[in-house]
């Protein structure tokens, strides 16, 4: 059934309300992020590295090339995270879709492990190229393994088969640790964190997000099809396999490049578009492009938390998201046990 001219407005509305408040406090959070961490330090002496940079004070360094960079990496890898998230639940109408459950991280990060094993000497250009690949081979397995079997494929088998990748892969990945002696880069990176983001790395790989975002934002009034089945869009003359390509094409390379820059975080997809909805309703036109901003909410939040709850030491936000995360997906689980039986 179609909406009103006055629900349409009405959503609208709540739609931009949502958003502005998001985007204050993203700006709070964020500023929160610049200023506090590990090294204490005056909010005066914080924000005058940002407007005022002196190369020769310790701190002014601290903030633009640890501090200041980490919190900009927050940010995009929250806000892509946030976006596959969105696209994979409303394509496959699957509400436990998330690009860690479903395998495409696991893949990325063993990808990342081979290189480190293998390529030393590797530019961060070939590493960004083994995560997207590895992500489209576990991928696919994923959803090879899903579709067999008389009913075909499910969101739950779905789930189930990207779970049992995801630690296929991640077993992998410590064997390449411990085989080639990786050791505490690898541990600490596949735990999750922003803590490694340089400015250089940030400008070879924010091109590609800000692409990836923005197809994203082009594809949602076809994802809002999508998210009523694909027997009725298809009835409505969608071209369902180009938006199922196009959708999974943008997943993997933002899920990629996020495994790069931060690790393989999980739940920031799975979480970010439930809250959403509540707010902004279930037009994915809507839900797509909020899913983005407080993704990045979120994520900058949490590595805030990660920074300040354990001082000087640092807890990863790949921890944090794990923590609040599971009760969560538990939770949505539970809520689709009749689907099991």
């Amino acid at each position: 059934m179609q909406k009103t001219p006055k629900a349409k407005r009405k959503g609208a509305a709540r739609f931009t309300l949502y958003m502005l408040v998001g985007a204050g406090l993203l700006v709070l959070v964020s500023a929160a992020s610049i200023s506090f961490g590990a090294a204490d330090m005056r909010l005066s002496t914080a924000w005058e590295a940002v407007f005022r940079f002196d190369p020769n004070q310790t701190e002014h360094q601290i903030i633009q090339t640890l501090r200041f960079p980490r919190t900009v990496a927050d940010l995009i890898v929250g806000c892509s995270l946030a976006i596959c998230g969105a696209l994979m639940q409303g394509t496959t109408r699957n509400p436990l879709a998330d690009s860690g459950l479903m395998g495409i991280s696991s893949g990325s990060g063993f990808a990342i492990a081979l290189a480190m094993a293998f390529l030393p000497s590797r530019t961060y250009g070939q590493t960004m190229l083994f995560a997207c690949l590895g992500a489209a081979v576990t991928t696919g397995m994923t959803y090879f393994i899903a579709s067999l079997g008389k009913r075909g494929m499910t969101p739950q088998r779905l789930v189930l088969a990207g779970m049992s990748i995801s630690t296929l892969f991640g077993a992998f990945s410590q064997y390449l640790s411990i085989k080639y002696h990786l050791g505490q880069a690898l541990a600490y990176w596949t735990a999750g964190g922003t803590a490694g983001a340089s400015w250089n790395e940030l400008a070879l790989v924010s091109p590609f997000f800000a692409v990836g975002v923005l197809a994203a934002v082009v594809l949602s009034p076809s994802v809002t099809v999508m998210s009523l089945g694909e027997d009725v869009a298809t009835g409505l003359g969608l071209k369902t396999g180009f938006v199922k390509g196009a959708s999974t094409l943008i997943v993997l390379i933002l899920t990629g490049l996020s495994v790069v820059v931060v690790g393989p975080v999980g739940f920031v997809g799975l979480i970010t578009p439930h809250i959403v909805r509540y707010m902004v309703g279930v037009d994915y036109r809507y839900i797509i492009p909020a899913s983005g901003l407080y993704g990045a909410l979120l994520t900058v939040s949490a590595d805030l938390v990660g920074r300040l709850i354990n001082k000087p030491y640092e807890t990863p936000i790949g921890v944090i998201f794990a923590v609040v995360g599971v009760p969560y997906f538990l939770y949505l689980a539970r809520k689709q046990r009749r689907e099991f039986e």
